[in-house]
C-alpha cells in the first residue's frame, strides 16, 4: 500500500520503490514533503505502477538486488525509459560494488548514497528535472515563448488543454471547464479566423499521447484508455486524420517533443497575432505569459 509521508503535497512526485526496511525508513524521512513513496515487494508490482502511470520515478536498493531479478529489472528499465530508475544504498558491504555494476548493466545510471546529504540533494534535483521536463509544462513554456502577449483567459485556455487534456475530451467539456458556453467559445475562435477549439484540443491530446507512447511498456490500447478515447480504433482515427498514418507509425515517428513541435507549427506559429488578440471568454485583461509551472 502507498505510504506517503504526512507532510507530502498531493501534487508531489511519486516514487515507487523496492527497498530494504532501512532504506525505506531513510527515504521516507528524507522526503520532507518534496516527494511521496509507494513501497512495493516485487518487480512485477513496480511494473504495474509504471503501466498504470502512478509513479514519476522508481527506486531500488542495492541491498535487495539479486542476479535472479536482473532480467525483469532490465525489461522494466527498457520498457519505461522516460521514468528514471534510481539505485540507493545506505550501507556498504563487500558485495556493494558488484551489485552496483550489475544494476548498471540493467540500464540504471544513477546511484544515491543515502549516507550523505548530497545524495538526497541529487535525488531532489533529479525529481525536479523530471517534473520540469514533463511534456505538459514544456508545452506551456513553449507557447509562452511564442505568444508573450497572450491574454489571461487565452493563457487559461492552453493550460486547460495541456494540464487537463487527459480528462477533457470534447469542446463542450473544455468550454465547461472555462465557465463559458460552448457556442460562445467556438464563435470567438471563428470570428478570429482561427482553428476551432476542438482542433486545438485534439492536437494537444495527441501531444500527450505521443509522450505516453515513448514507453514501450504501454500498449496503444492502454494509452487510448488513459486518455479516455472511446476505443483504440477511435484514437487511431484521430491520428490518421491529423497525421495521415496509423497509430503504430505515429508511435514510431513521434515522441512527445516531436508532436509538440507539430502542434506549434500547425496551431500556434501561423496564428500568433490572432491568438494574442483572442479572448475566449470575452475578458480583456492581460497577464504576462502562462503559468507553465502550475
Amino acid at each position: 500500500m502507498p505510504t506517503p509521508p504526512p507532510t507530502a503535497r498531493t501534487d508531489a512526485p511519486v516514487i515507487t520503490t523496492l527497498l530494504s526496511v532501512q532504506d525505506r525508513q531513510q527515504l521516507d524521512a528524507a522526503g520532507g514533503g518534496s516527494f511521496r513513496t509507494m513501497h512495493r515487494a516485487s518487480i512485477p508490482e513496480l511494473y504495474e505502477d509504471l503501466r498504470q502511470r502512478r509513479a514519476s520515478a522508481v527506486m531500488v536498493s542495492l541491498a535487495t538486488y539479486s542476479p535472479a531479478t536482473q532480467p525483469a529489472l532490465m525489461r522494466m528499465v527498457r520498457e519505461f525509459p522516460s521514468v528514471p530508475t534510481i539505485a540507493m544504498f545506505s550501507a556498504l558491504d563487500a558485495g556493494t560494488p558488484r551489485r552496483a555494476l550489475e544494476l548498471g548493466q540493467c540500464g540504471i545510471r544513477t546511484v544515491i548514497d543515502a549516507r550523505q546529504p548530497a545524495g538526497w540533494q541529487e535525488l531532489r534535483a533529479l525529481l525536479h528535472a523530471q517534473r520540469s521536463g514533463d511534456i505538459r509544462r514544456r508545452a506551456l513554456c513553449a507557447i509562452a515563448e511564442e505568444l508573450p502577449r497572450l491574454r489571461a483567459d487565452a493563457s487559461r485556455f492552453f493550460e486547460h488543454l495541456f494540464l487537463h487534456g487527459a480528462s477533457i475530451t470534447t469542446s463542450r467539456d473544455l468550454a465547461r471547464s472555462m465557465h463559458v458556453k460552448a457556442s460562445s467559445l467556438m464563435s470567438r475562435f471563428f470570428r478570429m479566423n482561427l482553428p476551432s477549439p476542438k482542433l486545438y484540443l485534439i492536437q494537444a491530446r495527441l501531444v500527450l499521447a505521443a509522450r505516453m507512447l515513448e514507453n514501450p511498456g504501454l500498449a496503444i490500447s492502454t494509452v487510448a484508455y488513459e486518455l479516455d478515447y472511446s476505443s483504440a480504433q477511435s484514437f487511431g482515427r484521430h491520428v490518421r486524420t491529423f497525421y495521415g498514418f496509423s497509430a503504430s507509425t505515429f508511435r514510431d515517428r513521434y515522441d512527445g517533443e516531436g508532436a509538440l513541435t507539430v502542434f506549434l507549427e500547425r496551431m500556434i506559429r501561423p496564428h500568433r497575432e490572432k491568438l494574442e488578440r483572442l479572448s475566449p471568454t470575452g475578458i480583456e485583461e492581460r497577464r504576462p505569459g502562462l503559468r507553465a509551472t502550475a
